[in-house]
C-alpha cells in the first residue's frame, strides 16, 4: 500500500499529502491541510482551511467538517506527531468540490482509482 500512496506524490508536483490507513475502519484518512496546500499553493493552508470551516458554518453547511478526524501525523517540519486534521477519501472528495482549484482533477482520478482497486 505505501507504494499507492507515493504514487499521490507525483500528482502535485512533489507535493506531500500525508495519509493514514485505519485497518479497524479500513479506510484512508488525509491530511486536509496537505490537500489544501496541493490545490491552491497558498502560503499559509492552514490558515486557508480555518477560513474554510468558517465559511461552511456560517452557511450552515458545516458537515464537511465535523467529519474530521484529528490523528497524530509526523509533521514536515519537525519530524515530531501532532494531531492532524483528516478526512476519509470521502470526505476529501468533498473537500475537493469546495475548494476551486484546477489541480483538482487529478486528485480526484487517482482517488477514483483507489477505490476501483479496494472494490
Amino acid at each position: 500500500m505505501n507504494q499507492k500512496l507515493e504514487t499521490m506524490t507525483d500528482l502535485f508536483e512533489n507535493n506531500e499529502i500525508r495519509s493514514i490507513w485505519d485497518s479497524e475502519r479500513e479506510e484512508y484518512y488525509f491530511s486536509i491541510v496537505d490537500v489544501i496546500s496541493a490545490l491552491t499553493d497558498s502560503n499559509n493552508p492552514r490558515n486557508y482551511w480555518n477560513m474554510l470551516k468558517k465559511r461552511m458554518a456560517e452557511e450552515e453547511k458545516s458537515e464537511l467538517y465535523t467529519f474530521c478526524v484529528q490523528l497524530k501525523m509526523k509533521s514536515k517540519k519537525d519530524g515530531k506527531f501532532y494531531n492532524t486534521d483528516t478526512l476519509d477519501t470521502k470526505g476529501i472528495l468533498r473537500l475537493i468540490e469546495s475548494v476551486p482549484s484546477p489541480k483538482a482533477e487529478p486528485f480526484k482520478m487517482w482517488l477514483a482509482t483507489l477505490g476501483s482497486e479496494r472494490i
